[in-house]
Order: C-alpha cells, then sequence, then structure tokens
C-alpha cells in the first residue's frame, strides 16, 4: 500500500469509526430507550439532517446567525491576542510586573462567565460590543499563560550568549524569547479560538436579544421544542469552533513546524 494512502487512512479511519459509534449509540438511544412521546427530546439523526440542514428557511436562519456569532467570535480573540501578547512581554520583562498582574490573569480563569454575563448585558448594551466582551474575557487566559510560559522557558544557554554579546531586553525578546514561545502562542490561539466561538455564543444566548446569533437561535428553538433544528444549531458551533481550531493548527505547523518537535510531528 502507498505511503501516502497508508498515513491518509491512519488519519481519517479511527475519527470515522469513532463518528460511527456515537451515530450507532444516538439511534439506539433514539429508538430503544426514549418511549415514542419522549422522542423529541434525542430526534435522530436523520431528522437533525432534514428538519436542520435540509430545510432551506431553517438553513438560512443558521447561516446568517453562524456569520454573527463568528464576528464577535473573530473580533473578540483578535482584541485577546493583542491583549495577552502584550501583557506576557510586560511580565516577562520585569519579575515585579510578572507579580502584579499575574493573579488577575488567573482572575480571568475563575471568572463564573454565566453569572456575570447579565452584568455585562447592564453595562455594555446587548448588541456586538457585549458578545465581544464576553469573548475577550473568555478567551484571554491562555493567550496570556502560553506565551509567558514560552518565553520564560526560552533556552538558558541562548540567554548566556546574548548577555555575552551584550545584547539589551529588546534584542533578546525579538531574536530568542518570542521565536522561542511561537509553539506555545500557537497552543494558546487553538484553545482561545475555540473559547471565543463560546463566548459569542454563551453571551448571545443569556442576552436573549440584538442581532441573532448562534445563541439567540438555540434559545428560540429551546423555547419552541424544536429540538432537531436546536442540535442542528449546536453541532454548527461545534463545526465553527472546530474550523477555527484546525486553521491555528495549521498555521502553527506552517510556521513552526519545521523546527519544533512537537508542532512538525502533527
Amino acid at each position: 500500500m502507498n505511503r501516502s494512502v497508508k498515513k491518509v487512512l491512519v488519519a481519517v479511519v479511527p475519527p470515522l469509526a469513532v463518528f460511527a459509534v456515537m451515530l450507532g449509540i444516538w439511534y439506539f438511544v433514539s429508538y430503544q430507550v426514549l418511549a415514542e412521546d419522549e422522542k423529541f427530546l434525542l430526534p435522530p439523526p436523520h431528522d437533525v439532517l432534514t428538519e436542520g440542514f435540509l430545510d432551506s428557511e431553517i438553513r438560512a436562519d443558521m447561516l446568517d446567525a453562524l456569520w454573527v456569532t463568528a464576528q464577535a467570535a473573530l473580533i473578540g480573540l483578535a482584541i485577546s491576542v493583542g491583549i495577552g501578547l502584550l501583557l506576557a512581554v510586560a511580565m516577562v520583562q520585569a519579575r515585579w510586573i510578572e507579580r502584579s498582574l499575574y493573579p488577575y490573569a488567573i482572575l480571568l480563569q475563575t471568572v463564573p462567565i454565566l453569572a456575570i454575563v447579565p452584568v455585562i448585558g447592564f453595562w455594555f448594551g446587548f448588541e456586538m460590543f457585549a458578545r465581544v466582551v464576553v469573548c475577550v474575557i473568555i478567551s484571554l487566559f491562555p493567550l496570556i499563560i502560553n506565551p509567558l510560559q514560552g518565553m520564560l522557558g526560552a533556552d538558558r544557554g541562548l540567554h548566556d550568549l546574548f548577555t555575552l554579546g551584550g545584547a539589551d531586553s529588546f534584542t533578546r525578546l525579538v531574536k530568542l524569547q518570542f521565536p522561542s514561545a511561537l509553539p506555545d502562542v500557537f497552543v494558546g490561539l487553538q484553545t482561545a479560538a475555540g473559547l471565543a466561538v463560546v463566548g459569542a455564543t454563551v453571551g448571545d444566548f443569556f442576552f436573549g436579544r440584538g442581532q441573532t446569533g448562534l445563541g439567540l437561535l438555540l434559545q428560540r428553538y429551546s423555547s419552541r421544542l424544536q429540538s432537531a433544528e436546536m442540535l442542528a444549531t449546536v453541532i454548527v458551533a461545534c463545526l465553527l469552533g472546530i474550523a477555527a481550531f484546525c486553521i491555528f493548527g495549521a498555521l502553527g505547523r506552517r510556521i513552526v513546524g519545521k523546527w519544533s518537535p512537537a508542532w512538525g510531528a502533527r
């Protein structure tokens, strides 16, 4: 068997096998576990396909909502990247800056986002800006911690060489610390991209007003007990997160895969 074909099969077959098992479990629960009058709780996959994805009106609503959610997630992620890298660079420059800011970075990770979403709505309204704020809060942590750990983990021997060469802190940052942190930066981007999608969807769901994104669409279908359409919307939100994860994964492999053992093996 051709080596490239074998490589593709090894990459594709296991996920497809797991997917087939999941579909089988789904059908089993729909037809064997749930009574006929309970089937709306988990409609079978073909109902989700026909009522959710193949219905032109529902599909148009989901695509419009997908665009709104994708905008919020992308803007929030871009802001998080800028703030996260700026804070990470500041923290790596001086120990006292790291000690001052690190507790608040951890605080971001522990914020009960569902509890403060109504507060964010009261402060910033219920339109795009408020959703972006939610995305930033939920996605910022890995974009601080991953670059910070990557820069702090730069090779000590190379640090000594830069010291012997009389390099200033900016040269050390640009030519040693930041390049060393790039593999960790892309891991943080992969994590934050999925979190930004979650933030956009959650914020939209709990705001319950403004432009219709995937979260607001979920709320609408849930209130009408349209479970097939609701599951189709959940799948679309998941696919958006997976797409964002894969895009940054591909970028990471292309940019650092040639010299980073971790990324080169992916």
